[in-house]
């Protein structure tokens, strides 16, 4: 298959031929059956969301969502949990207390009595059912009603959520992703299959697939030793790990139990909430990748200021001053926790004020790294790739005045248009 008159970075505008799921020739003037006509625009590699949970991205549409773009107060709160027919299970999502305060049993009681409720907290950490929920489960004794990182003990207690996949691999189509890692901390054990027969792109599933990084969930509340901590890590050799890291204390101790038990390629700190400037030199020392959210700031920036110490706030979701500093970087959408739209991330990375700030076209680079080496060379167009591709109706330079999923014409996996 020929993709005939595409602009391709380094080399112009040429033909690029595809043959067996690989891009096999790149020049002027190729002969053979043209599938593709780029009429000048850019190819590009396929992007890859480099973290996203995609179970939960994909029970979306099947939930009610509480944020705070959503719903105010607890009238609007209540409005939105009593939709739909009494007695079915809702499903809510993304709240934070400055929609309405803290929720306990208690509160949805008196919000929804007559149908079983469950809602997530925006990080996706924390629940919290109404009594008639409890009941439903066969846990009325269940005290206030708040579960905290409890996702694998509920699982079974619960009806199926019905899962969008189609639509999640649709939408990412339409905005040239070809890849996806999954970061949930325990995936159940069939989620790569059911990954696989659904979603269009390329799967990475972190801790199942064996290549992949054991992700390491932390929180402050349990926060192992930096020995303990290094010997979990050093149980995992010769895989590498994605550890979880949200806060200053968490960041110190992954970095001292990655010096204790030595770190390998492939190693990750997942999110990188807060990075104090001292600890560059560490992070660079150690070779890790940082896979952050640059976004967040942006989307979260009421809450931030709200409930991140004054201390922290100048050292949150680090990017520029990341790679300035040489530590390989990249970035997830964290969705459904976060926008799924990658090139949405990309323009706020090129909006932060001050050094964390990115040029154009290192934004888009966050999302051209390959799955197991995110932070490393950026992969490119060239003989020998997988043809997983992303065709844009524009040439590179002015897509990346904008940033916008609009410019994507055509995304393409193993050669084949999604």
């Amino acid at each position: 298959m020929l993709i005939r008159d595409v602009e391709v970075e380094g080399c112009g505008r040429v033909d690029v031929r595809v043959r067996d799921g690989r891009i096999v020739e790149l020049g002027r003037h190729l002969g053979g059956r043209v599938g593709i006509h780029g009429r000048g625009g850019a190819l590009l590699p396929g992007l890859h969301d480099h973290h996203v949970h995609l179970a939960s991205l994909a029970a979306e549409p099947a939930s009610v969502r509480v944020g705070p773009k959503d719903v105010t107060g607890l009238d609007q709160l209540a409005e939105a949990l009593r939709a739909g027919p009494p007695g079915e299970w809702v499903r809510a999502v993304g709240y934070h207390e400055s929609v309405a305060g803290e929720l306990d049993r208690a509160t949805l009681d008196r919000l929804v009595a007559d149908r079983p409720v469950r809602v997530q907290d925006r990080s996706g950490e924390s629940w919290v059912w109404n009594g008639a929920a409890l009941r439903a489960a066969g846990m009325d004794d269940a005290g206030d009603g708040r579960f905290w990182r409890s996702d694998e003990c509920l699982r079974a207690l619960v009806p199926p959520t019905p899962l969008d996949l189609t639509g999640v691999g649709r939408r990412a189509a339409a905005r040239g992703v070809t890849g996806f890692t999954n970061a949930d901390p325990h995936p159940a054990d069939d989620l790569r299959a059911l990954l696989l027969r659904d979603l269009p792109q390329r799967i990475t599933v972190m801790s199942l697939d064996r290549q992949a990084p054991v992700k390491i969930r932390l929180d402050d509340l349990t926060l192992p030793l930096p020995d303990e901590l290094a010997q979990r890590i050093a149980r995992t050799r010769p895989r590498p790990v994605a550890v979880h890291c949200v806060t200053r204390v968490q960041l110190l101790v992954t970095l001292l139990a990655l010096d204790e038990a030595g770190s390998v390629p492939g190693d990750r700190i997942e999110h990188g909430a807060v990075i104090p400037v001292e600890s560059l030199a560490w992070l660079r020392r150690l070779g890790v990748t940082v896979v952050t959210q640059p976004h967040f700031p942006v989307e979260r920036a009421l809450a931030y200021e709200a409930d991140v110490h004054p201390d922290d706030q100048p050292h949150l979701y680090r990017c520029g001053t990341l790679i300035a500093a040489g530590i390989p970087v990249a970035a997830g959408t964290d969705a459904p926790y976060g926008t799924a739209d990658p090139w949405a991330v990309m323009r706020t990375a090129v909006g932060r004020a001050g050094p964390e700030a990115l040029p154009p076209r290192a934004a888009l680079g966050l999302f051209l790294g390959t799955p197991l080496a995110p932070g490393g060379p950026r992969r490119t167009v060239a003989p020998g790739a997988p043809a997983d591709l992303c065709l844009l109706h524009l040439p590179l330079s002015a897509a990346l005045d904008n940033l916008t999923a609009d410019a994507v014409r055509a995304t393409l996996v193993a050669g084949q248009t999604l």
